[in-house]
């Protein structure tokens, strides 16, 4: 039977898990000097859990956060807010 997490916060740390997964496959593919190509795959797959995650958490914060501070009329900071995560990335 396969693990269907409901809650956003459930979505969240599922993918975390498959994240952390990943990457301790990571760490003993290189630990036990595996061919780098596969290490790259692997090293891929982390971070295609961790964007996932991301984007999860900024749906949440959209729907939540965002629409709060929508309804309270501090939209302005509330795009300000958003924007900066995009220009770090």
């Amino acid at each position: 039977m396969t693990y269907t997490p409901k809650s956003s916060k459930e979505r969240i740390e599922h993918r975390l898990k498959i994240a952390q997964g990943h990457l301790r496959k990571v760490l003993e593919m290189v630990e036990t000097d595996e061919y780098c190509i596969n290490i790259i795959h692997q090293s891929q797959a982390v971070q295609k859990a961790l964007k996932e995650v991301d984007h999860l958490i900024l749906e949440e914060h959209l729907r939540c956060c965002v629409a709060d501070s929508i309804k309270s009329g501090s939209h302005d900071k509330a795009i300000l807010e958003v924007m900066e995560v995009f220009k770090k990335s």
